[in-house]
C-alpha cells in the first residue's frame, strides 16, 4: 500500500517520469536555476532579477503533487481546460496558477476564478471580456501583453506595430493590471535567429513604458532558449521540459509555429 499522501502513479506515469519522479524534478530544478544564475552573471544581472515560471502542461495532476512536494508551487498551463482539471484535483495545495497560452473569450469566465496571471493578452475584445468578468468576481488580474516578434502567421500575439496603440487602450480596463510584455521566439536551435525576437520585445518594452509605466517586465524564453532570453533582458522565463522532461505531444500542439 502507498504511504499516506503519496499519489499512486499509473503505468504510463512511471514509464514517462519514473517510479519516484520527485527527486528528479528537484535535481532538474536545481540545474535550471544554476543555468539561470550563470546567464544572469554573464549579463551583469542579479539572480533575483529573473523569475522561473515552471510550465506544467501535460504533467498529470498526481505527478504534480510530487513536484509540489519538492517546492514547485508556481504552475503555468497553456490550455485552460487542462488547468481547470488539475485545479479540481489539487485544490488542497497552495499553488499559484498562471495561464500562458491563447485564450478564447468564451473561457474567460473560468480563468478569472482562479488564475493569478495571464501571459497572452492580445486583443481588445479579450481585454474587454476579462475586465467585465473580473468586475463580476470583484478581483484584479496581472496580465502580460503578447507580441508576435517572429512575424509568423501561425503564432498568436499582436504585431509589433500594433502594440503601442493597444497599450494606449489599457487604461480602459481597470481590472487588468499590466505587468509587461510576452513573446515566443522563433523555434530554432540557431541563437542568431532567436535572439532578435527577444531584442525586439525589449525595445518595444522601452517604448511601451512611455505610455503605461506598469509594463516593466519581459516574459520570454522557454526550455530551449531561456538563457538567451535572460541575456536579452527576460524577467520571467517559462520553463517546462527542462524540469519535467520531454512531453508525449509535439510542441506544435501547444505552441503554434513549433516543429511537429
Amino acid at each position: 500500500m502507498p504511504a499516506p499522501n503519496i499519489p499512486v502513479l499509473s503505468p504510463a506515469d512511471v514509464a514517462r517520469f519514473g517510479p519516484n519522479p520527485g527527486p528528479a524534478f528537484a535535481a532538474n530544478l536545481a540545474a535550471v536555476n544554476a543555468r539561470i544564475a550563470a546567464a544572469c552573471e554573464r549579463s551583469g544581472r542579479a539572480r533575483d532579477d529573473v523569475r522561473l515560471l515552471p510550465v506544467t502542461k501535460t504533467v498529470p495532476a498526481q505527478v504534480l503533487r510530487l513536484a509540489h512536494g519538492v517546492g514547485i508551487t508556481d504552475f503555468a498551463e497553456n490550455k485552460l481546460q487542462e488547468a481547470r482539471d488539475k485545479l479540481a484535483e489539487l485544490g488542497d495545495l497552495a499553488i499559484r496558477w498562471s495561464i500562458v497560452g491563447h485564450l478564447q473569450t468564451n473561457k474567460v469566465k473560468y480563468l478569472v476564478r482562479f488564475a493569478s496571471e495571464f501571459h497572452a493578452l492580445d486583443s481588445i475584445r479579450l481585454a474587454e471580456e476579462l475586465n467585465r468578468r473580473l468586475e463580476l468576481e470583484n478581483r484584479d488580474l496581472d496580465v502580460f501583453v503578447q507580441v508576435n516578434t517572429s512575424n509568423e502567421d501561425s503564432k498568436y500575439g499582436l504585431p509589433p506595430d500594433a502594440l503601442l496603440p493597444f497599450v494606449e487602450r489599457l487604461a480602459d480596463f481597470p481590472r487588468l493590471k499590466p505587468q509587461g510584455l510576452m513573446t515566443l521566439a522563433l523555434f530554432s536551435a540557431d541563437p542568431a535567429r532567436v535572439r532578435p525576437c527577444f531584442r525586439l520585445l525589449a525595445d518595444l518594452r522601452e517604448r511601451a513604458l512611455g505610455i503605461h509605466p506598469g509594463l516593466t517586465r519581459l516574459s520570454m524564453g522557454m526550455s530551449g532558449d531561456y538563457e538567451i532570453a535572460i541575456e536579452e533582458g527576460a524577467d520571467i522565463v517559462r520553463v517546462g521540459q527542462a524540469i519535467f522532461g520531454p512531453r508525449p505531444t509535439s510542441d506544435a500542439h501547444y505552441w503554434p509555429g513549433a516543429p511537429g
